[in-house]
């Protein structure tokens, strides 16, 4: 059994039968055997936008959203599985009061979608979760600690530029040990464990990487592509985003990297800061609009998921919504234009000649589960010569980073880090790739736990070694 944060622990046990109504216990009504949890706002959700009920009722209860589900996996708790948060959601809808223990397990939600490959029904979950991650943002009033914590991380990690002034310090602190003393004291976490996380979290930096406004095709040209640098993506994984540029042009795309843009809106999507996610939407379209481009590139999964979602994040603003679709339409992930372009560069070992090197590849959920992409990046690291290929087993189940999940909730998103390292350590591999920044900080740190680290490079960094012929292992 494993403990919930909030609660006692709690037995993994059979699930409730199929269709079972929420009861009043899981509403925190009050009933002979318990107190009811503390109304936040009756009825529970305001009237913009509420979680669609014709979404709420393609869910048939059947639980094959169980196995993959994160949360549930921890706990064994109905109300912490998909099929249980959208009986919350429908009995918001019919009028129940929202109350701390509704929000407890919607926070507890990391966003993954895997619910959503796994349903045979199609629910929506992803829809759901976005409108409902909205009411709750709007509507509940948290505790000071809480809203501290938010406001440094959304005032600090979607503005590439107030990165830019904290990566100088952070890197003097690494380099001369400062922060290695400070993680040893243990100070950082008495006074917040969320900050200890983001500390910990924080990849070793080398000198930045200014990528240039233009970079040419390298051959003939086969397309123009925008390129989205990102905002910790720019700032503390730059020579990612410059690998990305490079295999890009070695590939025939001449890559266009508009200085002035800005965060796509990701962060703020996720955890349902919507009208602040609108406003950093609409200055992108505008910002490659301008550009004139193809095609516009990310490396990034979970920035790619939300550029793919401004269909429905603008689809009430009439100066945008066509103009979101029309770009919704030409997002593309680095590995999905590849292997639509179809590869002209050619590839050599990342390792010295004659040695196999076994990778393995971890799947972010916001590529796999939200966009679907998961053959792609496979058939790439296919094509570079002397490399195995090796599974992940369940690898439907999230890291624990989920955006800002890992700072927010760093107790369960310990866990699940610790669960991802053991079973791609039970791989044997000897290089390990993904596509996500969040992924690669969070497993990063759980192999460090583990004392067994591993060379963990981006997709792009290891395409870039196989074209210019550089040894990665």
């Amino acid at each position: 059994m494993t403990a919930r944060p909030d609660q006692s622990p709690v037995p993994v046990g059979a699930p409730k039968p199929a269709g079972r109504p929420v009861d009043a216990v899981d509403l925190g009504i009050p009933t002979v055997r318990g107190e009811r949890s503390a109304t936040v706002r009756t009825p529970a959700f305001d009237e913009h936008h509420p979680p669609s009920r014709e979404l709420i009722d393609d869910c048939v209860h059947c639980g094959f959203c169980l196995t993959t589900c994160p949360t549930y996996q921890l706990w064994g708790e109905e109300m912490d599985s998909p099929r249980g948060r959208i009986d919350l959601m429908r009995a918001g809808t019919e009028g129940a009061p929202l109350t701390e223990s509704m929000v407890g397990h919607f926070d507890a939600c990391l966003g993954c979608m895997a619910c959503v490959t796994a349903c045979p029904s199609g629910v929506q979950y992803d829809r759901l979760f976005e409108q409902t991650r909205a009411q709750v943002e709007r509507n509940v009033d948290r505790p000071a600690t809480q809203k501290g914590l938010r406001a440094l991380i959304f005032n600090l990690f979607p503005y590439p530029e107030r990165l830019r002034v904290l990566r100088g310090p952070l890197r003097l602190a690494q380099r001369t040990g400062v922060l290695g003393l400070v993680e040893r004291t243990g100070l950082v976490g008495r006074v917040s464990p969320e900050l200890e996380v983001m500390q910990s979290l924080a990849p070793r930096l080398g000198p930045r990487v200014e990528l240039p406004e233009r970079t040419p095709a390298s051959g003939p040209r086969r397309a123009v592509v925008g390129m989205l640098t990102g905002c910790v993506q720019r700032e503390f994984f730059g020579d990612v985003n410059a690998a990305t540029a490079r295999v890009l042009a070695a590939e025939g795309c001449d890559v266009v990297a508009p200085r002035r843009q800005g965060c796509c809106g990701a962060l703020s999507v996720h955890i349902g800061r919507e009208e602040e996610g609108q406003g950093f939407a609409r200055r992108l379209i505008d910002t490659f609009e301008e550009a004139g481009v193809d095609w516009v590139v990310v490396n990034s999964a979970g920035c790619g998921s939300t550029m793919k979602e401004y269909v429905h994040l603008l689809a009430d603003d009439p100066d945008y919504a066509e103009r979101a679709r029309h770009f919704s339409e030409r997002v593309r992930d680095l590995s999905e234009i590849l292997v639509e372009l179809g590869p002209v560069a050619p590839r050599h070992p990342v390792a010295a000649e004659g040695t196999e090197v076994a990778v393995a590849y971890h799947d972010a959920c916001h590529l796999r589960h939200a966009q679907k992409i998961v053959s792609q990046p496979r058939q790439l690291l296919r094509d570079v010569p002397g490399l195995s290929l090796r599974e992940i087993p369940d690898a439907d189940i999230c890291c624990g980073s989920a955006g800002t999940y890992n700072i927010l909730n760093p107790v369960p998103a310990t866990e699940l880090g610790d669960r991802k390292a053991a079973t791609i350590l039970s791989t044997g591999a000897q290089l390990l790739v993904t596509a996500n920044p969040g992924c690669l900080m969070q497993i990063t740190r759980a192999l460090e736990r583990a004392g067994r680290p591993i060379p963990f490079v981006h997709t792009a960094t290891l395409l870039d070694a196989s074209i210019r012929g550089e040894l990665l292992v």
